[in-house]
């Protein structure tokens, strides 16, 4: 072993004593089988996340046998994660992701370069719905759901490198929710869905709030953990 690769590896355990993440000190993450870069102003995606993903996929497929092309909007899109994932699996759609980080963005455009997806991927900086314009075949969104209150409960692997615009949900942890389903039913085309991904202790709550904007629930899936993970919405 040289002396350069001694001392990355040296950096590289100190960096894991003061807690920061394995994939965070690599540089990057796999999720759903693709490679993506992470940084500064992303969320980590998570294997929880996928669940979100799997679930999301069955309607564009039976979507594109009807309506051929398909539109998808990731709001918070982070790393392009979500949005890159089925776009991947569904080669018929095109997406938007949409963040109000510019890091984030830059993240996401490089991470679908890298992917062989940048063709059918486009960002843009928008306080959710802010900058959108168009209609969608799917919303889709893993956005921050947690309570302000208790984030310094978090593991430090979380608090210390994951961004807090991308965790703190407001004082109840549902304020992304609230702003989605106060705008999404302008941008969701009438036979379209939109997926989130949710806090364990949030179906009923998060539920309530779509309803009260006019949607109905599909679909509640759970994670790996039996904790619930998923929601799917429709138009009512």
């Amino acid at each position: 072993m040289s002396e350069e690769q001694a001392g990355s590896i040296g950096r590289a355990i100190e960096r894991r004593l003061n807690h920061e993440p394995v994939h965070r000190i690599l540089g990057e993450r796999e999720f759903y089988g693709l490679p993506l870069w992470l940084s500064a102003g992303t969320l980590e995606p998570r294997p929880d996340t996928e669940i979100l993903v799997d679930t999301i996929i069955p309607y564009l497929r039976d979507l594109a046998k009807t309506e051929g092309n398909l539109h998808i909007l990731d709001v918070g899109t982070g790393t392009g994660a979500i949005c890159l994932a089925l776009l991947s699996e569904c080669p018929e759609a095109s997406g938007i992701g949409s963040d109000i980080s510019t890091d984030a963005l830059e993240t996401a455009r490089s991470n679908a370069e890298r992917n062989g997806l940048q063709d059918r991927f486009t960002t843009i900086r928008s306080s959710w719905f802010e900058n959108i314009r168009g209609t969608f075949h799917a919303i889709v969104s893993n956005p921050p759901y947690i309570a302000s209150s208790i984030i310094h409960d978090l593991a430090p692997e979380v608090t210390k490198f994951d961004p807090a615009a991308a965790l703190d949900g407001g004082s109840d942890g549902l304020d992304a929710y609230k702003a989605i389903a106060k705008d999404a039913a302008r941008f969701v085309r009438p036979n379209g869905v939109v997926g989130l991904e949710i806090g364990y202790d949030q179906r009923n709550d998060v539920t309530a709030i779509f309803e009260a904007q006019g949607f109905k629930c599909l679909k509640s899936v759970r994670d790996y953990g039996q904790n619930d993970r998923v929601l799917v919405f429709s138009p009512a």
